[in-house]
């Protein structure tokens, strides 16, 4: 699989991404999680230009829903990482598709079109920003970095936000974009130590967990375990030497 064509495939979408009309048309999928038609769009644009490239592997998508994958291949695409941010033109949203095959993530773009950052990743060969390599912060105490948080789960806001406490008074400081995928991106490129989150799916964290891991960095569950791609739950995400102790606070 060529991933400058998927690369290439993946920046087409900007044009839907930025259309301000479509962004204005919106559903409540759940308490606080919305869906616009450019979520439909760019995921539709995707699902139906990597089936002509790679008709055998099944797709994945967000706006679809957790689904049982049969193939050993398969794609996981959120279309719009940061669908809060869009409908307020709050400039932090992405594109996130990884490929799947026999469990593991073997390839991962996010891509944000507000500021023209493709990060891309084959397993093996290394992380990139724009053609570039990149590595995770060599920051070795968690005092020494910032840390990246979602807040996902709203019925466990009391249990979270003493969590981000923990976290807050033993970091430089704490940041939240919005966009799971992107904050994994922003761990990867070494532009924050770490980033944690109590759940996510699949198409949250697929493609920025190989982007870490090629990056130099940690991905596991809250636990300290792999995390299934097949599956949602805990992420953290660290540049390796600070994992142990974020996760202790956690």
């Amino acid at each position: 699989m060529d991933i400058q064509k998927i690369i290439e495939l993946v920046k087409k979408t900007k044009v839907l991404i930025k259309n301000r009309e479509m962004v204005a048309h919106v559903k409540e999928k759940g308490l606080a999680d919305y869906v616009t038609q450019v979520d439909i769009a760019v995921q539709n644009f995707l699902k139906e230009e990597l089936f002509i490239l790679a008709p055998n592997i099944q797709f994945l998508g967000e706006e679809t829903g957790l689904q049982e994958m049969k193939a050993d291949s398969f794609w996981i695409l959120d279309p719009v990482d940061g669908t809060t941010n869009l409908m307020h033109d709050y400039q932090h949203s992405v594109v996130s598709l990884a490929l799947c095959h026999q469990e593991e993530i073997v390839m991962g773009i996010v891509y944000d079109p507000f500021h023209e950052e493709i990060f891309s990743a084959i397993k093996g060969k290394g992380a990139f920003l724009n053609g570039h390599h990149i590595h995770v912060s060599n920051a070795e105490k968690l005092s020494d970095t910032m840390i990246g948080l979602g807040t996902a789960k709203r019925e466990l806001a009391d249990e979270n936000f003493a969590r981000f406490r923990r976290v807050f008074g033993q970091c430089q400081d704490i940041r939240r974009i919005g966009s799971a995928a992107l904050e994994l991106a922003y761990t990867a490129c070494g532009r924050q130590g770490g980033y944690f989150e109590i759940y996510l799916n699949p198409w949250d964290y697929a493609a920025g967990m190989l982007l870490i891991q090629e990056a130099g960095g940690k991905v596991t569950d809250f636990m300290g375990r792999t995390l299934e791609p097949r599956k949602g739950g805990s992420v953290v995400a660290t540049n390796g030497y600070i994992h142990t102790e974020l996760l202790n606070l956690l």
